[in-house]
């Protein structure tokens, strides 16, 4: 027993140090399939060599030479590169560097982000609105549920003939949209859209990715089942009247660190805008397609999201550019709102991404009349306020069944691959071999979203050419993300040696539980730091990072940031079994 208590002690211990000490050999502390790319990355440029060890015998399995030096562009910094690719045995490992000490452990086997993708998706349930969370799903993350948004009232910059100020509709459902507890139709749109193409891409894979929610073993894969939950949130946020779309169901002002049933505000649906109504219009568009198979399941559903699509096109086509402009909003209407604004003074991607998944849906030609694709701009990687890539996917994921312009499509991939092959220029002198952050322009808020929206463009472009280079870079930036980046830390809450532990995420801080709720991607090194956090130890670009709730520049969590993780490790899985 007291040999019991002394191992749990020097694991509790050695936790302590992982969370301190920024170790100088970064891996991805999760594994490596037996067939990838394995490399670690050791900083400084002195030692030659290292060793591959055995984590349960500590015998040396493989003895290898570091590459030659790299320099960091952002911090000066030397690095060397550990590639120990041929080693391909089951079992767990570490790399181990003369007078540097060891690396984090980690494994090497099939599946071996299944529950990394598992636990992403996870992540969703955690933050539904409107619903207890029960031991049996939730763990000791149990919680009551929150806001019922069953008496949500009409902002006075909403109202309409049908709904005057202070009117109250039903608007439950939906998930909590970051740390905070407002939901936001513009970035459930691209989160939606991503979740949503995962199943498109990979039906097989998901009828069996299982994440243990109430849905689960229901017929239907709990991908879907999670999206639905949103989903089902969405249609209320449509005006039945004339089928604009709300911009948001929000507070007028955030809550404090306080628990979901706790926060007690007044809540309120605010002006409609032409963002949002084109971005329900896609999800709803994507959704028809899908649920119409599930129609045994959902009995008109599907049906239901194809007139809420044509409704909000309708509106979108006599209204095709109001932005919404929170201040502008606050100088004319009360009460104030100063939640998150998500205000975009650009439509024309929204228009893309609306067009292309109502093509794909009815495979009307009208849809694309007078929408600009901009197929010869340099692609953008998807973000909140840029969707239009997400509108190239849809394209050329069903080129041959909607029978698109040939010279479109072919612009499209071209741009696609053109993105992916620019990710990949100059990979060889990256300081830890990743696509992700060759320029610090890659650490915007919400890097780590970055490095997993870059994953799945290079993963398109896998699928458009098979070269197994674009994959083996997409693996790179998941590795990044668990690990192998200049902060040391596995970003996914619940995994690695070296862990996120104190997000900006409301529950997490409020439940008086020790660890985060599980399976939230933080959002990762921001050199604006526009939380003027006192934590950070560095101003570096790919260092700007400091694990503390009060940094909401750098250690928040989003919707729109987990999406792409699941995409990202859920691909990566569904991949190596195709192999």
């Amino acid at each position: 027993m007291l040999h019991f208590l002394c191992l749990i002690l020097v694991g509790f211990f050695n936790l302590l140090l992982a969370q301190s000490a920024p170790a100088p050999i970064r891996l991805n502390q999760i594994g490596f399939y037996p067939n990838a790319q394995k490399i670690a990355i050791v900083l400084g440029e002195k030692q030659t060599a290292f060793e591959l060890k055995d984590a349960l015998t500590g015998k040396t399995v493989f003895k290898g030479r570091l590459s030659e030096p790299r320099t960091n562009q952002h911090s000066g910094k030397i690095s060397r590169i550990a590639d120990f690719s041929s080693i391909r045995k089951a079992g767990k490992y570490f790399v181990e560097v003369q007078s540097l000490g060891k690396s984090a452990p980690f494994e090497i086997k099939e599946r071996v982000y299944k529950e990394v993708a598992a636990a992403s998706l996870k992540g969703f349930y955690y933050q539904r609105v409107s619903i207890d969370l029960p031991e049996k799903f939730a763990g000791k993350w149990a919680r009551p549920a929150g806001h019922p948004d069953n008496k949500v009232l009409i902002h006075a910059s909403a109202v309409s003939e049908s709904r005057p100020e202070n009117a109250v509709i039903s608007s439950p459902k939906g998930w909590y949209d970051a740390g905070d507890y407002n939901k936001y139709i513009v970035n459930s749109g691209i989160t939606m859209g991503t979740l949503l193409s995962l199943y498109e891409d990979y039906p097989s894979f998901c009828e069996n990715f299982m994440t243990n929610i109430p849905e689960s073993n229901n017929g239907v894969p709990d991908v879907l089942d999670e999206a639905l939950w949103n989903l089902r949130w969405m249609l209320t946020m449509q005006d039945p009247a004339d089928g604009g779309v709300y911009h948001k169901l929000t507070n007028p002002r955030f809550d404090g660190m306080v628990m979901p049933d706790a926060a007690k505000n007044p809540r309120y649906v605010v002006q409609k805008g032409t963002a949002a109504t084109l971005d329900l219009v896609a999800v709803m568009a994507q959704s028809a397609r899908i649920f119409k198979n599930f129609e045994n399941k959902f009995p008109g559903l599907s049906d239901s999201c194809v007139t809420a699509a044509v409704k909000g096109w309708e509106w979108a086509k006599k209204n095709p550019a109001v932005l919404y402009n929170q201040d502008e909003m606050n100088k004319k209407f009360d009460p104030d709102v100063v939640t998150g604004a998500y205000g975009d003074r650009d439509v024309k991607d929204e228009w893309v991404w609306a067009a292309a998944e109502m093509y794909a849906l009815t495979k009307k030609p009208d849809y694309l009349k007078d929408i600009d694709f901009q197929a010869g701009q340099a692609m953008p990687l998807p973000t909140w306020s840029q969707v239009k890539t997400l509108g190239y996917y849809t394209m050329i994921r069903f080129a041959e069944e909607i029978k698109a312009d040939p010279a479109l499509t072919k612009s499209l991939e071209k741009n696609i691959i053109s993105f992916a092959d620019s990710l990949l220029t100059d990979l060889e002198k990256q300081p830890y071999h990743t696509v992700m952050g060759k320029t610090a322009k890659d650490y915007s808020w919400g890097s780590s979203s970055v490095a997993a929206n870059q994953g799945i463009a290079l993963l398109y472009a896998f699928k458009l050419t098979k070269n197994p280079r674009y994959t083996q870079a997409a693996q790179g930036n998941l590795d990044y993300l668990l690990g192998r980046n200049a902060t040391g830390y596995c970003f996914l809450t619940g995994f690695g040696s070296k862990r996120v532990m104190h997000p900006h995420h409301r529950p997490s801080v409020a439940d008086g539980i020790a660890d985060p709720v599980p399976g939230l991607l933080s959002g990762g090194p921001n050199p604006a730091q526009q939380d003027k956090c006192t934590t950070y130890t560095s101003k570096f670009a790919d260092e700007s990072f400091t694990d503390d709730d009060c940094s909401y520049a750098s250690n928040e969590i989003a919707i729109n940031w987990n999406a792409p993780m699941v995409y990202l490790s859920a691909a990566l899985e569904a991949l190596s079994e195709m192999k």
